[in-house]
This record gives C-alpha cells, structure tokens and sequence, in this order.
C-alpha cells in the first residue's frame, strides 16, 4: 500500500469522515427565502445592475422597439446585430429598418464574416433567460439562434428582460428554470458590462466584452 493510499485510509476510517454528511441546501434556502412581489424583485435586481454601471430602462410589450430605437439614436449606434430566428429579432428586423437602422442578421457561421462582426459590428440585442435579483444578475442560454457571441464581441450589448422572469437567488433560479434537467453548452451570467482593473488598479470598461450593457427590462406596464 502506498503512502497515499494509507493515507486515504485512515482518513476514510475516522470517526469524522464517517459522520459527514450533505448539506440540506432545499432546507436552507426555503428558510431564508426572501418573500417578494414582481415589482419588488425587479427593483431589487435594477438597483444592483446599475451599481455595475448597467443601464435599464422599464419597457412594456408594446414599447420595448421604441426605446430600443432611443437607446441607438441616443448613442449613436446606426447598425445592431440581432437573431432572425427569433420573435425579438424579427421585430427589430422590421421595425428599426424603417426607422433608418441597419439590422444584421446572425445568419452565417462566423468564419464567413468574423471581420465584420469584430470591427463594423457596433451593437447587438439579445434576451435574457431568467435574471437575479439578489446580485443583478443576467442568464443568458445561448444557442444556435443567439450565439454566445452576439453577447460577447460588440461594444454595446442590449438585453431584453421579461421581468416576471427575476429570481431571488441563483439556487432559485436553477430550481424553477429546470437546469437539473437541461443544459445549455454554455450559460453565462453577465452582471454589468465587462470591466476589470488588472493594470496598476485602474478600472476599465470593454476589455473583454462589451463595455456598455444596457437592459430593457419589460412588464406588463411601463
């Protein structure tokens, strides 16, 4: 028997090893489960999103196209990327091209036009599976209509949010969203618009994602 394998043994023996045994977590969070309204949780959720120096602009079914065009004019942004195979995309399609913005559909794989997409790609709008309110957090699925990088290559990514999808907890989340069940190959949580202050602590916005990050947040009423 090797060193490491008596090892292992005694501490497989002992008393204290024997007795281990897993956390309740179901137990835990059920009993210091905040109690929330829609609207408080959304709340909730904007005021820690906007510490990360997010945007976040409450929208309904109706009037999320009109404040999408707002936020592009207010910035300046002329061309957004968006998904045709979606009902978002497709709304952005046809609403914004009237209004004088160029919609590029994700419709290639990206070997045929990265350049594009690096250097002439401005914006793009995505959703948002479900969000946390606890950390304002954003979870985003992607997949072959919404690849992971219309949410990690442009400079201003802008999210489309149903607000009756924000959780307390992320443990919340994992729970009603089914994730014991059904993953997607990447799950990302975003929290604000990429920033980081690795040289001499000095915060910096866009160095490895999108620097602006902007939520229509939409409800029933806005």
């Amino acid at each position: 028997m090797s060193a490491r394998d008596r090892i292992l043994a005694k501490l497989r023996a002992s008393e204290k090893f024997a007795e281990r045994v897993e956390p309740d977590v179901a137990s835990w969070f059920a009993g210091h489960r905040r109690v929330e309204s829609s609207a408080e949780k959304a709340a909730r959720f904007r005021h820690c999103i906007e510490l990360a120096h997010a945007e976040v602009y409450n929208v309904n079914r109706g009037s999320w196209l009109q404040k999408l065009w707002e936020v592009l004019a207010a910035k300046k942004i002329n061309r957004l990327l968006v998904s045709p195979g979606t009902e978002h995309g497709q709304r952005a399609l046809s609403g914004l091209t009237e209004s004088g913005i160029e919609c590029r559909g994700y419709d290639q794989v990206i070997e045929q036009w990265k350049d594009e997409m690096f250097h002439q790609t401005p914006a793009s709008l995505t959703t948002a599976r479900a969000a946390i309110a606890e950390t304002g957090t954003l979870i985003l699925w992607p997949d072959a209509d919404e690849p992971r990088l219309m949410s990690l290559v442009p400079p201003v990514h802008i999210v489309l949010l149903d607000a009756s999808k924000i959780y307390n907890t992320f443990y919340e989340a994992m729970q009603q969203e089914g994730w014991k069940d059904s993953l997607p190959t990447n799950a990302l949580l975003i929290s604000g618009p990429s920033k980081t202050a690795d040289i001499q602590v000095t915060l910096a916005y866009g160095a490895h994602g999108p620097k602006e990050l902007v939520v229509l947040l939409m409800g029933e009423e806005a």
